[in-house]
């Protein structure tokens, strides 16, 4: 490997490093409301370890013989770009919000960018789809770099957007550098209910979603009336308000896609039911309304085996913005981060691989919050699982 390897700098250093983002947001005042902020007394109560639900790796072995482990040739490579968002929802589990600066410094965009080129020449290529989240992806610096870059190299790319980013001053030609590389967007959209989507995340975050979602169907998102469509890909994501599983997500997306029809002249393609995870934000709201151990007895009473050939983790390499690799984002969220290959203290990082392939069949790190993407339909970042 010719790639000369920089110093990975820590998690507090990049802190430093700004994002392209817009410090007087017109949501941020109002979602940071509805989300208080995290007290350090707090963190110790978020905690999984101890929750009474039998140990996650030993419910696997029960039910398939062997531990979680990655397919040979993932994928995915999902990049989790920074944290820094407009928004604060309520069940976020990497607590992004207008406050936090972490973003993806371009040294690192540009190892993922060689990476990538990398396993593209070899016999096997194993990445097709590079999948973009945070934070608020497209208020980071490296966002547009990494999308021309991968479209490029002809990969699908994911953006996974929160809608309101596109009424942001500075991002008026977002939705048409979105359409311009046909960037599947994946949009948070948890009702098509303004009360619900205000409880979940903010005040006036409903109108803005809508005027967003009829922007990217005028570029062609979504079908069109005769059921032809562009290309152009437009999932809505659905999360439960309360702490409840995701009802049967073909039921719903019909609701959805009438409903928005109908008041709205909205078009979408898919629904993506995602069961909240017991992390961070969300956390915190299950145990000030003392219900962390009834959901966690809720997911792990729900456990499903057949979901466990499709969850996320096993096709997927994910990234972090400081280029720690991880087996996903509610891994990385709890900093369950990988081993250097040589045994070396210090988070595995992108500057200690020669290729993505090598991430394939590894053994998955699992705790508690697994139980979250098996239970009752499955949930994955596409949504259920059956």
């Amino acid at each position: 490997n010719s790639f000369t390897i920089p110093q990975l700098p820590s998690r507090d250093a990049l802190k430093s490093i700004r994002p392209r983002a817009t410090k007087n947001s017109p949501f941020a005042a109002r979602a940071t409301a509805a989300s208080p902020p995290v007290q350090p007394s707090r963190a110790a109560s978020r905690s999984l370890d101890t929750i009474l639900v039998q140990p996650f790796s030993d419910r696997v072995l029960e039910s398939s013989g062997a531990p979680l482990a990655r397919v040979a040739r993932p994928s995915t490579l999902q990049i989790n770009i920074g944290l820094t968002c407009n928004m604060a929802c309520r069940h976020c589990h990497v607590e992004s919000s207008p406050a936090r600066v972490e973003t993806m410094p371009r040294f690192v965009a540009e190892r993922l960018v060689e990476l990538v080129e990398e396993d593209l020449k070899s016999s096997e290529p194993t990445i097709k789809t590079v999948d973009i989240t945070g934070g608020a992806p497209e208020m980071h610096e490296q966002f547009r770099f990494l999308v021309s870059k991968f479209k490029a190299l002809g990969l699908d790319v994911i953006d996974r957007c929160n809608l309101t980013v596109l009424s942001l001053p500075g991002q008026e030609d977002l939705a048409e550098f979105l359409a311009e590389n046909n960037v599947h967007v994946v949009a948070s959209m948890p009702c098509y209910s303004p009360e619900n989507v205000k409880k979940q995340r903010g005040d006036g975050v409903f109108d803005a979603s809508i005027l967003a979602l009829q922007t990217l169907n005028k570029l062609g998102y979504g079908p069109r009336e005769d059921g032809s469509t562009s290309g152009k890909k437009l999932d809505l994501v659905y999360n439960p308000v309360g702490s409840s599983l995701p009802p049967a997500q073909e039921k719903l997306e019909r609701d959805y896609k009438t409903a928005m029809l109908d008041s709205f002249g909205i078009s979408f393609d898919r629904l993506f039911c995602i069961t909240n995870m017991p992390i961070k934000r969300f956390a915190d709201d299950l145990v000030l309304q003392g219900k962390m151990q009834e959901y966690m007895d809720t997911l792990a009473g729900s456990f499903n085996p057949t979901t466990l050939q499709g969850v996320m983790c096993r096709d997927m390499v994910h990234v972090a913005f400081d280029g720690s690799i991880y087996d996903c984002d509610f891994n990385y969220a709890l900093e369950m981060s990988l081993s250097k290959k040589d045994g070396s203290r210090g988070n595995l990082s992108v500057f200690d691989i020669d290729t993505l392939a090598e991430m394939g069949s590894k053994k998955i790190r699992t705790g508690a919050h697994c139980y979250g993407c098996t239970a009752g339909s499955g949930s994955s970042c596409g949504g259920a699982l059956e």
